[in-house]
């Protein structure tokens, strides 16, 4: 008799992909991450500065990578923090590389940033994208790239380069459709260059950051609302674009979809269920990165709502609605990215000194 499928199990039977938004020693030494691999249907991982630096100030764990790498002559807390981060997620991708392989480069993926304070460099962001790529070594790595104006410049041209990005910081539908734009000259420009077109890239769409931000200041009936009619416009958007001309000419010509990621889907609200989002996403073809804590809370007692409706007059309903209330979703989607990229700076700023500060503890632990 087969067993049932817990709800996580259940939602990559949709067709959605679940990645983990998290990564730390502790879940690569104790087996976590390949038990979640193996019994929750998780088949990828991102990753950013606020999570590496909670892992790293947690406890002591990469104080022998860190002593190790000092004396071998790595320094500069930047060049630390990038080959700690490499070592762990070389070992994620070992684990997604079969599911990677099944799908011919379609999921198994697992996710680097670059330093938040190239945000709005893009000769700078392309750099490091093809030095981080390069150091990595391994096929199954995005590099994230966020999405503001200078950073779709640069997405184009490490597209274009060949290797794959994961574009991070959007909130709007016109977010996700500048960047679509973009991911399409590349490939544009890849095929006129006579070059191959399977260069992956996923385009992550951030939910309850909108509704953290709205709420305060819309009626309780509105509240929790503008995230998934966001999500909502954007997916149909999506759906629209892969029916289009442009695409189906790339598409013929070998070119992959660029898929749509849901991130930022824990509940901020404590009055909400804590999967309150990831039950409602549910769409063939995207990607769902959730916390640690979030997954394990969805695959004991999560439900589906079915699959998402791309259904973009009633979204542009909800975001007329909320617009009536007092809220401007197009202002507030430019000063979510702005912040977003701000946050993630003040966290790479602590990451990098605490990094410096614990390798010069262990200066003499590492030259013994």
């Amino acid at each position: 008799m087969r067993a049932e499928l817990n709800p996580a199990q259940r939602l990559h039977s949709l067709g959605q992909s679940l990645w983990l938004d998290s990564i730390n020693r502790v879940m690569l030494r104790t087996g976590a991450l390949a038990r979640y691999v193996r019994e929750l249907a998780v088949t990828g991982l991102t990753s950013n500065p606020t999570i590496l630096g909670h892992a790293m100030a947690a406890g002591s764990d990469y104080d022998r990578s860190l002593a190790r790498l000092s004396g071998e002559g790595v320094t500069g807390a930047q060049d630390l923090v990038y080959a700690l981060a490499l070592e762990d997620l070389a070992a994620a991708a070992s684990l997604f590389r079969p599911e990677w392989e099944r799908t011919a480069g379609v999921d198994g993926y697992v996710s680097l940033e670059v330093p938040p304070d190239v945000a709005y460099d893009a000769a700078a962001t392309v750099a490091l994208a093809r030095r981080l790529h390069e150091q990595a070594g391994f096929p199954n790595l995005l590099i994230k790239i966020p999405g503001t104006p200078q950073g779709l410049t640069a997405m184009e041209e490490t597209i274009t380069a060949g290797i794959g990005v994961n574009v991070t910081l959007l909130f709007s539908d016109a977010h996700y459709l500048r960047t679509a734009d973009a991911y399409m000259r590349a490939l544009q420009r890849r095929r006129d260059a006579g070059l191959n077109l399977a260069v992956h890239s996923v385009a992550s769409l951030f939910i309850s950051r909108w509704d953290s931000a709205a709420d305060p200041l819309l009626p309780p009936a509105l509240h929790s609302v503008l995230g998934l009619a966001m999500a909502q416009k954007a997916y149909s958007s999506h759906l629209q674009l892969l029916s289009g001309k442009r695409w189906q000419a790339l598409a013929e010509a070998g070119a992959r979809p660029q898929r749509m990621l849901w991130a930022s889907t824990s509940s901020k609200n404590p009055d909400l269920p804590d999967t309150y989002y990831l039950g409602r996403l549910a769409a063939p073809t995207t990607i769902d990165t959730v916390p640690e804590k979030t997954l394990l809370a969805f695959a004991d007692h999560g439900t589906l709502d079915g699959r998402l409706d791309p259904d973009y007059a009633a979204a542009e309903r909800a975001v007329s609605a909320v617009a009536d209330a007092g809220v401007d979703a197009d202002a507030l989607a430019e000063r979510l990215q702005r912040h977003g990229a701000g946050a993630f700076r003040a966290d790479w700023t602590a990451l990098l000194t605490a990094t410096e500060e614990k390798a010069q503890k262990l200066k003499p632990e590492a030259s013994e």
